[in-house]
């Protein structure tokens, strides 16, 4: 009998969220997990055993593990890595500070995982992740498509949030995301949203409200990952969400379109040098196809500004550059 199995690198605010909403799904029954501080992944494990004999709770079997137990998984979620620190004299610091750090944690930990498998689909939450998912894509011998990150899925529920609020209708309706970094330069593709089919244009008129600004949107989305973070110190129920709606996506072979961190192919003029969030099929092999949308003049402008950014942080840690094994 094929059993179901997950893995989670990095047990911190992130990843014990993401484990919690991961079990409810009930689509694996054995979760591996891997932390540098072995009593933390033991102590989450123990913890969410303890949950089990709830009713509406999976009998999953969760258990500290190695990297051995990337072999037979199925998918493994990295979220290991430093985190930005909340501070009086900065409100808004840059997700980028992390790169001399995490880069070389992701190496640590790519070497790792492809001493076991290139066969699971490993999905990166690690910031700046789009400098990561470079890294691990390109310094690495693995199959294509099968790594991305969850890049600007939280920036479009933010995005969506905020249109919501304005209309005073359910997110839900709105079809509409962000592309780019995910950070500072991350952007709204307004010409593509749409209210239940509604385009912007007849937003004013349906909702007596308002025309949307671009600028002052994309501004909105960028502070709102701050009101959190400046709040509780952290962010984690969003990206955790994320995090498990692209695992359904996944392991369910749902075939959605959701915004990755993905490196380009061709798309927007870049081959090979840039990852960033773009609209792609999720399916069981990952990225089944990756989606290049017809942006407005102002939407290509604000990519070419953040793909710039991105390569600036890519090469301050040598992103891409193949491995020697």
């Amino acid at each position: 009998m094929n059993k179901q199995k997950l893995t989670i690198i990095g047990i911190g605010h992130v990843g014990s969220y993401v484990l919690s909403d991961i079990v409810k799904l009930g689509l694996f029954s054995e979760i591996a997990l891997i932390d540098s501080n072995e009593n933390i992944s033991k102590g989450e494990a123990l913890d969410q055993l303890h949950a089990n004999p709830f009713t509406f709770m999976p009998n999953t079997k969760v258990f500290s593990g190695t990297y051995q137990d990337c072999a037979d998984s199925d998918l493994v979620i990295v979220s290991a890595g430093a985190s930005i620190v909340p501070s009086e004299e900065e409100k808004m610091p840059d997700r980028a500070l992390l790169a001399e750090n995490s880069a070389k944690i992701i190496r640590e930990i790519m070497a790792n995982i492809v001493a076991h498998t290139n066969n699971a689909v490993l999905i990166f939450i690690t910031n700046p992740v789009d400098t990561i998912v470079h890294i691990a894509e390109n310094e690495f011998d693995y199959p294509a498509g099968k790594i991305f990150g969850t890049g600007t899925m939280l920036d479009t529920a933010r995005l969506k949030r905020i249109l919501a609020d304005k209309y005073n209708i359910d997110p839900k309706s709105i079809t509409a995301y962000m592309m780019g970094e995910h950070g500072m330069t991350a952007f709204p593709v307004l010409s593509r949203a749409n209210i239940q089919g509604f385009k912007m244009s007849e937003w004013k008129d349906l909702f007596e409200s308002a025309e949307i600004d671009q600028v002052s949107i994309k501004n909105q989305v960028v502070q709102a990952a701050y009101d959190v973070f400046n709040g509780k110190g952290w962010t984690n129920a969003g990206i955790a969400q994320a995090v498990t709606t692209l695992v359904k996506a996944v392991m369910l072979d749902e075939r959605s379109v959701y915004p990755v961190s993905t490196t380009l192919r061709g798309q927007y003029g870049y081959n090979g040098n840039v990852t960033l969030s773009m609209p792609c099929i999720i399916g069981r092999n990952g990225i089944e196809k990756q989606l290049e949308i017809i942006l407005d003049e102002e939407e290509e402008k604000m990519l070419r500004e953040s793909a710039a950014y991105i390569q600036n942080i890519m090469s301050s840690v040598g992103a891409g550059i193949k491995s020697i094994s």
